[in-house]
């Protein structure tokens, strides 16, 4: 197992760079996963990390241990403590990080059947639970545009909780073209909307528009839309996080696509 003690050691600036530069990672195609959950999400989908980092205390650790006899064939390197430290952006670090290849998606737009499309969404943490819910509820694709915030940086992937790992995600994406593409009902969401989510039939092909955070989207993709819907709020507030009106609308997709069950009791 390589050791790396001191903060000139060029492979520590190198992964240094990554954590703090969106123009390295897309530079280099890389990211850091950071911690446990994350490398287990990414092993599960059968991928494998091009180097996994530690810190000392990592090899009593009978979870790592155990990721690491799942990837026996991936190089390991232990971090002096401090060095760990300055990689992970966690409070406690867990110990463990995985150097890893951004994928690259070229399927194109048509063979999406249920996705998201966002509209430079900068918050980290929104984007990384939009991702986590897109994943949960089976969307097959999210195409982002390049006002967003980098997917793949550290917060966003530890916001998505794996997520990253079961969609095709495109990001600087002129969102006009993917619009004009998509074979299917487009759904902006808007306070000004004319029908409500519930109203709207979620069972064929569908993707949702969701804007930024505090603008909404923008009049032209707003103006793609084939249905500008609006979610029901009978409580006194004007509006919902963006991350919450995403989870909403995706899961009312989920919900008109079950089979029928038997109310509960």
């Amino acid at each position: 197992m390589k050791l790396i003690q001191s903060r000139d050691n060029p492979q520590f600036k190198e992964l240094l760079k990554l954590v703090g530069s969106v123009r390295q990672r897309k530079k280099s195609g890389q990211t850091l996963l950071d911690g446990a959950h994350l490398l287990m999400a990414y092993l599960d989908c059968g991928q494998r990390p091009r180097l996994i980092l530690l810190n000392a205390a990592a090899s009593h650790d009978a979870e790592i241990a155990a990721l690491l006899e799942r990837a026996a064939d991936v190089p390991v390197t232990q971090l002096d403590v401090r060095l760990f430290t300055e990689l992970s952006e966690l409070k406690s670090p867990s110990g463990i990080l995985a150097l890893i290849d951004v994928p690259v998606c070229v399927e194109p737009v048509e063979q999406s059947r249920f996705a998201l499309l966002l509209e430079d969404i900068q918050d980290p943490g929104n984007l990384g639970s939009m991702l986590r819910s897109a994943a949960a509820a089976g969307c097959d694709a999210v195409f982002l545009s390049a006002g967003c915030a980098d997917a793949w940086s550290p917060r966003v992937l530890r916001a998505a909780m794996g997520g990253h790992f079961a969609l095709r995600i495109y990001e600087n994406q002129d969102l006009l073209i993917v619009a004009a593409a998509f074979q299917g009902a487009l759904l902006a969401t808007s306070l000004q909307g004319t029908q409500s989510l519930y109203e709207c039939d979620l069972q064929r092909r569908a993707a949702f528009l969701i804007g930024n955070e505090g603008a909404g989207l923008s009049v032209e993709l707003q103006g793609m839309a084939t249905h500008n819907i609006t979610i029901p709020m009978p409580g006194k507030v004007e509006s919902l996080n963006a991350a919450a009106a995403a989870a909403i609308c995706l899961f009312e997709a989920v919900r008109q696509r079950s089979p029928i069950r038997k109310p509960c009791l």
